[in-house]
């Protein structure tokens, strides 16, 4: 007989070390590997440009370590995620309580089930509106809108493309620029 583990929840969740990070994602505990190198340079560069939409006033930007707390059992921490201004009220002292309205992930070499299948799902099952899923290794950007209750591909931009975001309405990014 298989016995089924126990889904565990926010409070277990607090109770993990310090030094080590971890997502709760549907009930369990993933830890999280250190970033690679392409990875915090990608992610650096994406934090600046994404400097630019703050600046124009169109909402907040956060980059991880943030959580995300969109249930009991799923607690996420985005690579970067970007809060409108009218749903601001999500932002807490402790974390983000539900969906941002865009979230980026840079896919892990270690793990890229995690993020192109368990978070994207998360994602699409509380209404995070816009998804990107950064492949730094084929060097693309996936951009998926939320249509109904899934997500939709609305582009996907290589080297030399210009990303053009639904959410972010007049700005865009030159992937030359990125990889």
């Amino acid at each position: 007989m298989v016995v089924a583990k126990p889904k565990l929840t926010y409070e277990d969740y607090l109770q993990t070390p310090d030094d080590v990070r971890y997502e709760l994602i549907d009930g369990e505990l993933v830890p999280m590997p250190s970033p690679t190198f392409i990875h915090q340079r990608i992610l650096m560069k994406l934090v600046w440009w994404f400097k630019q939409v703050e600046d124009a006033g169109l909402g907040i930007v956060c980059a991880a370590p943030l959580d995300v707390f969109f249930s009991d059992t799923a607690i996420l921490q985005p690579d970067i995620l970007f809060i409108s201004n009218e749903r601001a009220h999500i932002i807490t002292e402790a974390n983000i309580q539900g969906a941002p309205d865009l979230a980026i992930e840079i896919i892990s070499p270690s793990d890229p089930n995690r993020d192109e299948v368990r978070k994207r799902e998360i994602y699409e099952r509380h209404g995070v509106n816009e998804y990107w899923l950064v492949d730094p290794y084929d060097r693309n950007i996936t951009v998926l809108l939320l249509e109904g209750d899934a997500y939709q591909t609305a582009g996907i931009y290589t080297e030399g493309d210009t990303l053009t975001s639904p959410t972010l309405s007049g700005f865009t990014l030159n992937l030359g620029d990125l990889f």
